[in-house]
C-alpha cells in the first residue's frame, strides 16, 4: 500500500488508478491515516527545502604558500618553454665540421698486429687491416680538419711514430707522435 501512496503523492496514477485509491482510503481507516501522515511528511520535507534552506559559507583556507608570489614563477616557466621550443624548431647552428678520409699505411711484416690511436678518435685504440702478404697495414678513417695527434701501436705495445710524417713532438710517456695538419 505505501508504494501505492507514495505513486499518488507523486502523481505518478492514472485517473482509474487515482479513484481505486481514493476508494480505498476512505473505506479503510488505516489506509487513511498512513496517506495523511506521508503527505504531512512530504509537505514538511518540501516546506523545509525551498524556505529554509541552510545558509552555507566557504571559508577562505589559509594555503600554506600564500607567501610566494606565484606570478614570477610561471612568467619564467612561460618563458623557458618559449625558448626550448625556439631551440627545437631553429637548431643553434654549428659551424660545419668538414671531413676529410685519410689512409694510414704503415709497413710492419714482422707483427700480427697493427693499431693506431690519436686525438681524431680520443685516443681510442683501432686496428688496422693487414694487406695480404705484403707487410703492409692499413686504415681509412674520416679525420676532421684540424691538427691532429697520432701513433701507431705494433705487436700491442711499442708505440711508433708514422714515419711518412716528418712533424712530431714527444708525447708524455717517451716516445713520438705525429702530427697532421688536415684542411685549412
Amino acid at each position: 500500500m505505501n508504494y501505492l501512496i507514495s505513486m499518488f503523492i507523486d502523481n505518478e496514477l492514472g485517473l482509474d488508478e487515482k479513484i481505486d485509491f481514493i476508494k480505498s482510503v476512505h473505506e479503510e481507516k488505516e489506509v487513511y491515516k498512513e496517506s495523511i501522515e506521508l503527505l504531512e511528511q512530504e509537505k514538511l520535507l518540501t516546506s523545509e527545502i525551498l524556505t529554509n534552506a541552510p545558509a552555507f559559507t566557504f571559508k577562505e583556507k589559509k594555503n600554506r604558500f600564500a607567501f610566494w608570489n606565484l606570478k614570477p614563477l610561471i612568467y619564467a616557466s612561460v618563458g623557458a618553454m618559449v625558448v626550448i621550443i625556439a631551440l627545437l624548431m631553429f637548431p643553434v647552428q654549428k659551424n660545419a665540421v668538414s671531413y676529410t678520409p685519410h689512409r694510414f699505411v704503415i709497413y710492419q711484416p714482422e707483427v700480427s698486429k697493427v693499431e693506431i690511436s690519436g686525438s681524431f678518435i680520443d685516443w681510442k685504440v683501432l686496428p688496422l687491416s693487414r694487406i695480404g702478404s705484403s707487410g703492409y697495414w692499413q686504415i681509412e678513417l674520416n679525420i676532421p680538419e684540424g691538427e691532429h695527434r697520432y701513433t701507431y701501436i705494433v705487436g700491442g705495445d711499442e708505440r711508433v711514430a708514422d714515419p711518412t710524417i716528418l712533424t712530431r713532438e714527444q708525447d708524455d710517456f717517451g716516445g713520438e707522435n705525429s702530427i697532421l695538419l688536415v684542411g685549412a
